[in-house]
């Protein structure tokens, strides 16, 4: 009989991604999931009514970074209030492998891994510079996965099938889109309106993912400009978005950057200043380093370094990306976890 597996960990998109991809390919390897994650975040608008999970349990746990003293020594002691919970779960169902994706929701679990006899803990890292609590816990782990890692034993990102579906050499420029996130960033909004009609003078199309919060004001500045664009809150389909695409704009959070990867679009990275750590920076430096990518902090921005970056050789950054990550990231993965548990 196949073990039940806990996959725990989310608070934000990025990390939600992830677990998301653990959990299809352990369902779909015939293992009963159950997810852990926070009641206080994105985790049950993700995996409340998943039919694929034999459970889904959201503790009350909220973050500590970003909070002042008292606020986090509350926050972690709502964490340590819920270890003993997540115990009592693993010995119910006969736990003994528990795959972290950080954030602060998978912190109860974690811990509970760590203190619970032939209970496996595996960690997946997702960004360049270690979250505090992958940080914290990484040395009590079987194993830790990272594409930024040079000790990892598997360096490609779990991306859905979709984005390397859509793919395609870029060996022309027609098409320029902007992507600042499910939800949205303004620097990003802003500069490609101050640069629309610019490109529209190079006959260039444009595509623009604004965020829900910002959809309407860049809908009007792009009709007082006099200019079509497909524009739009956010998408479903994000990969025949990018598939239409021959450049982006766009942050750098480690899924929508492997993702463009796995696209083989070459993009101009704009980090997100304020990100843990500044991760989004290092993750862009990260392929940069490798001639990956082009990489512009927002108060470097300006028409004329963007319409430089577009007349580069970025036909063969395309044809480099090709190869910078491999489709089936998620199956070796799991394969590599279960030779170890």
């Amino acid at each position: 009989m196949k073990k039940t597996v806990v996959v725990t960990g989310g608070g934000t998109g990025g990390h939600l991604k992830v677990a998301d991809a653990f959990i299809e390919e352990f369902h779909k390897r015939g293992y009963k999931v159950i997810f852990i994650g926070s009641a206080n975040g994105q985790d049950p608008s993700w995996f409340e009514d998943d039919k694929r999970l034999k459970k889904a349990i959201f503790l009350d746990t909220r973050g500590v970074v970003n909070k002042n003293f008292f606020g986090k020594i509350q926050s972690l002691m709502q964490i340590v209030s819920q270890v003993s919970k997540c115990r009592t779960i693993f010995q119910k169902f006969k736990v003994s492998t528990v795959v972290s994706v950080g954030g602060f929701s998978a912190a109860p679990a974690t811990l509970a891994a760590i203190t619970t006899v032939d209970c496996y803990l595996f960690i997946h890292e997702q960004n360049s510079v270690m979250g505090k609590l992958n940080e914290k816990t990484a040395r009590f782990a079987s194993e830790v996965y990272s594409s930024f890692l040079v000790d990892s034993p598997i360096k490609d990102y779990p991306v859905s099938e979709e984005f390397f579906d859509n793919a395609r050499i870029r060996d022309e420029l027609k098409t320029v889109i902007f992507l600042g996130g499910s939800q949205g960033a303004k620097a990003i909004n802003d500069f490609a309106l101050s640069v629309a009609k610019d490109l529209k003078k190079l006959n260039l199309n444009i595509i623009h993912q604004t965020g829900k919060n910002d959809f309407e004001r860049v809908s009007k500045e792009y009709k007082k400009l006099g200019l079509e664009v497909d524009v739009f809150a956010f998408s479903d389909d994000l990969a025949s978005k990018m598939g239409e695409a021959d450049f982006a704009v766009s942050r750098s959070g480690a899924s929508t950057l492997w993702e463009l990867c796995a696209n083989s679009l070459p993009t101009l990275f704009v980090p997100f200043p304020y990100a843990a750590k500044d991760h989004q920076y290092t993750n862009a430096k990260f392929l940069e380093n490798k001639g990956l990518c082009y990489v512009l902090r927002e108060n470097e921005l300006s028409s004329e370094k963007f319409m430089n970056i577009l007349k580069k050789d970025n036909y063969s950054i395309s044809k480099k990306l090709v190869d910078s990550i491999k489709y089936n990231a998620i199956e070796s993965i799991v394969d590599d976890m279960l030779g170890k548990a």
